[in-house]
């Protein structure tokens, strides 16, 4: 086997593509989709989004402070692809696709109300890194589709059927390969009944 070296890019697949809604004063609501989005702490929790200064959703979340990450499906990966090669500044993506500008709890960017997972953001910091602009936010609120609640009111999220982007192809998730801990974690021993039967005797 042997290897080709590349120049310097983002090779680093699969991606969550998520469709991200914001909106402010001057301007209607809006839908951009990214990829470049990711953890980056859990206590606060924190996201970043990554977006050139060209969109026409970077400037309404700069001067708005806020926006939300949606999740994306399988039902919604033709809108999510829309809004990734559509722009706000000619088109309604909310009215083209189809999709639903819901209220937030804890900012004024809409929510995409399809979704089963939206999460509201409020920027904290700006940073300028050369193509793009990361926007380093502190997670305010999560709202998911109650469908994939149980009956003990946990969320099954990998119920919901979401999809992933790699290399400039959706997929959808699939088989299961494992669960967090599983290669430290020690087999099930099976319980072995011993079966004592008393002996009997035929007269």
């Amino acid at each position: 086997m042997g290897f080709v070296d590349f120049k310097p890019g983002n090779m680093l697949y699969p991606l969550p593509a998520v469709m991200v809604s914001c909106g402010d004063d001057a301007h209607r609501p809006n839908i951009i989709t990214i990829g470049w989005v990711g953890t980056i702490c859990s206590n606060p929790p924190m996201v970043s989004i990554s977006i050139t200064k060209e969109r026409f959703s970077h400037d309404i979340i700069k001067n708005s402070g806020e926006f939300v990450i949606n999740l994306v499906t399988e039902d919604l990966i033709k809108a999510c692809d829309y809004c990734g090669v559509r722009s706000g500044r000619d088109v309604d993506k909310f009215k083209e696709t189809g999709l639903t500008a819901a209220p937030s709890k804890e900012i004024k960017a809409p929510q995409i109300k399809e979704s089963p997972v939206s999460i509201e953001c409020r920027v904290k910091e700006i940073k300028e890194l050369g193509s793009h602009d990361m926007f380093i936010s502190e997670v305010v609120n999560v709202r998911v589709d109650d469908t994939y609640l149980d009956e003990r009111r946990a969320f099954n999220l990998n119920d919901t059927g979401l999809i992933t982007y790699s290399h400039g192809t959706y997929f959808k998730l699939g088989k299961k390969l494992g669960t967090f801990g599983f290669s430290v974690k020690k087999p099930n021993k099976k319980k072995t009944v011993k079966n004592n039967k008393k002996s009997s005797t035929r007269k």
